[in-house]
């Protein structure tokens, strides 16, 4: 976990002092910090006008059809960003649906806004989640209590249910934030100029290594300052109630004559975020020319499942052992361990990548752009997304069993894997696909580190869409898109399963 940042360290500190500030004080830099801080907040603003009414629409008024609309809050995650972007390009132009069926010459989204509107239509359900969680959670006594006080609807809104959405407001921003800083496909569409952006360009391009090592490590200072400063907000934050009691569900609040408003919301979201993708993705199939190489499209296929189901082999075998280390053996060192497995997934993904890249290059050059070290880097990124429900398991397991076990004379290994491995073998399932998922939509350490000749799906799209050949992406965004919504409907589905 820690090689890359060291090496990234050491790279970035061949730099001569007297050429230092040169290069890290260019103009440029400034603009790319301007722009990358820019973009954070405006996506930050676009997923809560989207995400707090959603989530307050399904948990809390009586509009019906919770899980239904659960289910199309969520599945924006199906698809990627840099396959939204792909959409909200497709859509416009001359040859776009619109000028086609209706006439209507939409420019070409891109820089801020065009940046904006692909990663808030992408990572929205993330913050959904979380709030939808804080409400469901939430006591209902402190509204009721609020009303019975005479406070309107309004007020209690803001003098009550949003104090207590705090936390989950700074841990989906948090999520966002950290995405938003290290993507590259969706930004790179929209040609806009960030950190992220940059650091690609200078390696794969100028191959300027040392203004891209001290690109990297800036990329990843903000990442820390956001972690800071969601730390520092969260802190003195007290939501939990004072006594158990009996908790009863809050009576829906009538909508009344704003139904028709929190419809049209809801199918404006719907639309924006699963419509225009499936629809522009439909119509650039329709009209693919019968030269494409539909050939191809097997061959990419099975080239990300053969990168994504080692990567969740690995990743689940470096999240077992943490997890049971940090939980059977509590301590500073196990602490430091389960943290740094966090630090791998919180490094934004091109500097994580580039510092790979150098690290291979320097110290094992056979391994660089090869199949094996492609795996490992993608493993330790993403050792942390297997670690949240394997954790969990062992949680809600604890150690007791396994003891009971050792003292009726099983030996540690055996009571391990006869009693433990077959409690939490669900969670570990669910880890690594979860992992799997991730995996196959990375697009930035494929980019980087795979091998000559390599062309997973991810690849495909962000290569012909940047071309240009909207017609010929299509097919990979359209199974994406499936092989992705599978996935997120397993993982709706085991959310909702009875638990034995």
């Amino acid at each position: 976990m820690l090689l890359p940042l060291l090496y990234l360290v050491i790279r970035a500190g061949g730099v001569d002092p007297g050429e230092l500030a040169a290069l890290v004080l260019r103009p440029k830099t400034l603009v790319y910090l301007g722009n990358t801080l820019s973009l954070v907040g405006c996506v930050l603003a676009l997923t809560t006008l989207i995400a707090l009414p959603l989530a307050l629409i399904v948990v809390r008024s009586d509009l019906g059809f919770s899980r239904l609309l659960t289910l199309l809050a969520v599945l924006p995650l199906a698809i990627p960003g840099y396959v939204m972007a792909y959409a909200l390009i497709g859509l416009s132009g001359y040859y776009g649906p619109l000028s086609v069926f209706f006439g209507l010459r939409l420019p070409r989204p891109e820089g801020l806004f065009g940046a904006t509107l692909a990663l808030g239509l992408y990572t929205f359900p993330y913050l959904f989640l979380t709030l939808r969680s804080a409400l469901v959670g939430m006591d209902p006594a402190l509204v009721e209590s609020a009303r019975s006080l005479g406070r309107a609807p309004l007020a209690v809104f803001w003098r009550v249910t949003l104090p207590h959405l705090k936390p989950a407001l700074l841990s989906g921003w948090l999520i966002i934030a950290l995405y938003t800083i290290g993507d590259f496909g969706a930004i790179a569409l929209m040609r806009f100029e960030v950190f992220s952006a940059a650091i690609y360009s200078q390696y794969a391009n100028a191959f300027e290594v040392h203004y891209a090592a001290w690109l990297s490590l800036m990329l990843i200072g903000i990442a820390g300052a956001i972690l800071l400063v969601e730390t520092r907000l969260s802190r003195g934050t007290r939501v939990v109630r004072s006594g158990q009691g009996a908790r009863r569900l809050l009576a829906p609040m009538k909508l009344g004559r704003w139904k028709p408003l929190a419809v049209l919301f809801v199918a404006a979201v719907a639309l924006a975020s699963l419509g225009v993708p499936a629809l522009v993705i439909l119509f650039w199939l329709t009209r693919a020319p019968t030269e494409i190489d539909w050939a191809a499209i097997p061959s990419a296929a099975w080239q990300t499942l053969a990168i994504a189901g080692p990567v969740a082999l690995v990743a689940v075998a470096i999240a077992l052992p943490v997890a049971l280390f940090h939980l059977r053996h509590p301590g500073r060192t196990s602490f430091a361990v389960e943290r740094l497995t966090w630090f791998g997934y919180a490094m934004p993904p091109l500097p994580f990548a580039l510092s790979v890249a150098f690290l291979s290059l320097a110290a094992l050059p056979g391994l660089y752009q090869s199949l094996p070290l492609l795996v490992a880097a993608l493993a330790v990124h993403l050792a942390a997304v297997a670690l949240g429900p394997i954790r969990s398991r062992l949680v809600q397991i604890g150690p007791r069993t396994e003891e009971a076990a050792r003292a009726l004379g099983r030996s540690s290994a055996a009571a391990f894997a006869f009693i433990t491995l077959p409690l939490v073998a669900r969670s570990l399932v669910a880890g690594g696909v979860l992992v799997f998922m991730a995996a196959a939509k990375e697009l930035p350490l494929t980019l980087l580190l795979s091998p000559i000749g390599t062309r997973t799906m991810a690849m495909s799209i962000f290569s012909r869409t940047s071309e240009g050949a909207l017609y010929d992406a299509a097919p990979y965004a359209a199974l994406t898109i499936l092989f992705s919504g599978l996935v997120v409907g397993l993982i709706l589905r085991y959310e909702g399963a009875p638990r034995s």
